[in-house]
């Protein structure tokens, strides 16, 4: 068995549903293709693939569709070539967990809803662990080798070499989509100087299909591949600051009950038809988090807050931040019943 064969059987036997490889092309080779950044921007790389995701991260920065998310224009070079991560890295080794689960959200009227990936605990707390573990096991089958890892924290264009290593395709929407688990496929990496043998990269198997786009409230998906952050819920819920008047009264309408993030995107996607249950622990929700009351969450305080999700991807949102949700969530519940009153 290869190394690269043992590697990936670790991997699984750790507990994650899928992991493929990639290998990062050498920064002294020439490029392929001919690409025309703007002069404005900082050196960017030379090898193909991350000269053509440089350029898209570029058009998008300069689109301004990164929002208020700041540290995403600082250094797009880093953020599209990995050895300019880790020096002399050869080989990236993505893995992805399922996240699906068989419950359902609580959609009576008082209820929020909360995006399915933040239904148990913290995905970033519960692979980077994992990772750990197969970072070590990578140390003691190669002595000496050098390996960095992260989990959706790191200047990783990780959608984009998860594709390339064979666990998906990135759909319409801008998600990962994987033929067996569907939407729900959380990702990391292992970057090394390993030279391991690639996988084959998956195929685009969106097609004509078009559901993500026409599902999305706010219309953030405003052209197939390409989503504005500034209109996109998960943004608005997630990572936007500030109180309720950063955000316009006609996306906040647009919001309904939606209190941290939206899978409205990924509900959509029929390759969600095949995908199992998962059968991680950590990922079983929770009653708050299948049905979060809206009341109850309004009287919350800081030190409650801090408590309750200590574990959980809420805290991302900060007190503050779920308070304003909730009120608009609030709004929305009060508009909807005074139009069927009226």
């Amino acid at each position: 068995m290869s190394l690269a064969e043992t590697i990936k059987r670790e991997a699984l036997a750790l507990g994650f549903d899928a992991v493929g490889i990639s290998r990062i092309p050498n920064s002294s080779q020439p490029s392929a293709i001919s690409l025309q950044p703007d002069s404005s921007l900082p050196p960017y790389p030379t090898t193909p693939l991350p000269r053509l995701l440089f350029s898209r991260l570029a058009e998008w920065l300069q689109r301004g569709y990164h929002g208020t998310m700041a540290w995403m224009t600082r250094n797009p070079a880093r953020r599209s070539d990995p050895q300019l991560v880790l020096p002399g890295c050869r080989s990236m080794i993505s893995v992805g967990m399922n996240y699906y689960t068989d419950n359902r959200a609580n959609e009576q009227p008082g209820m929020g809803r909360i995006a399915r990936y933040a239904w148990g605990k913290d995905y970033h707390t519960v692979m980077s662990q994992r990772l750990a573990q197969l970072e070590a096991k990578i140390a003691a089958l190669a002595p000496g080798v050098t390996t960095k890892t992260y989990t959706d924290t790191g200047p990783i264009m990780e959608k984009a070499w998860a594709q390339q290593a064979g666990l998906g395709w990135i759909g319409k929407h801008s998600n990962l989509v994987s033929s067996d688990c569907g939407s729900w496929l959380l990702l990391g990496e292992i970057l090394t100087t390993l030279d391991l043998t690639a996988d084959e990269p998956a195929t685009d198997l969106c097609g004509s299909c078009t559901l993500c786009i026409h599902a999305c409230p706010t219309g953030a998906i405003v052209e197939p591949y390409v989503v504005d952050a500034q209109l996109c819920i998960s943004y608005l819920t997630i990572e936007l600051r500030g109180g309720r008047e950063v955000i316009s009264d006609e996306l906040a309408s647009q919001m309904g009950n939606r209190i941290f993030g939206c899978d409205d995107c990924l509900d959509v996607c029929p390759f969600n038809l095949r995908a199992d249950a998962t059968t991680e622990p950590a990922f079983t929700p929770t009653p708050l988090t299948l049905a979060p009351n809206l009341h109850a969450l309004a009287q919350i305080s800081e030190e409650s807050f801090t408590t309750t999700f200590k574990e959980s991807p809420l805290k991302r949102a900060k007190q503050t931040g779920l308070l304003r949700n909730v009120g608009i969530a609030q709004e929305n519940h009060r508009r909807q019943i005074g139009g069927r009153t009226s």
